[in-house]
Parts: C-alpha cells; sequence; structure tokens
C-alpha cells in the first residue's frame, strides 16, 4: 500500500491520555482511543441511536455510548452490549512521527 493512502488525522500530543478524543476529518467526525494496547479510531456515532460516543464512558477496551449505554469494542466494532447490535466503522491507524494517521483507501 503507498505511503500517500495513509493522512494525517490528529497529534498523538494532543490525545486525551488513555481516553477517547473526537476529531472532525473530511466531513466525518471520528473518535481516536489512547488504549492500553495503542491507539484505535472509530467513526464517533453510535450504530444505534446515533449519539456521539465520545461523551461517552472508555475501559480502555469498551465504548459505552452515553445515550442508551450501548457497548462497542474498539478494536473490531462490533456491538458488546443492548440496545446497541450494529457495529460502528473502525479505521486502520498507525503512528509516524507524533501522528496518528488513518488509512484512506
Amino acid at each position: 500500500m503507498p505511503d500517500d493512502a495513509w493522512v494525517d488525522l490528529v497529534a498523538v500530543t494532543a490525545l486525551e491520555p488513555g481516553d477517547v478524543t473526537p476529531v472532525d476529518h473530511g466531513g466525518k467526525r471520528l473518535a481516536v482511543y489512547d488504549a492500553p494496547d495503542g491507539i484505535h479510531v472509530t467513526a464517533a456515532r453510535c450504530s444505534h441511536g446515533g449519539a456521539d460516543l465520545c461523551d461517552g464512558y472508555f475501559d480502555g477496551k469498551l465504548i459505552e455510548c452515553p445515550l442508551h449505554q450501548g457497548c462497542f469494542d474498539i478494536r473490531t466494532g462490533q456491538a458488546r452490549g443492548r440496545p446497541a447490535t450494529r457495529p460502528i466503522k473502525t479505521y486502520e491507524c498507525r503512528v509516524v512521527n507524533g501522528m496518528v494517521q488513518i488509512k484512506t483507501s
């Protein structure tokens, strides 16, 4: 995959340590997680009620929706707690020169 398939999203130093940081990119709101196992990026909107997951509780692996408390695994996007049943989109990411990057293709 050529390097031009990766775009800068946010500086690592701008992330909330051990928490979720909202980032707007290309007309989409994304959630960037500083997890114990590394950086992860998902869509920021809950697939159940559309609430902003960046306002939810993050335990290091799961993000809980602030609206109805549905949970999602940030690594896979899979719904892990009702009422959420549909996954959220995840983005392949990496850290290069202090910047979180996501793959665009």
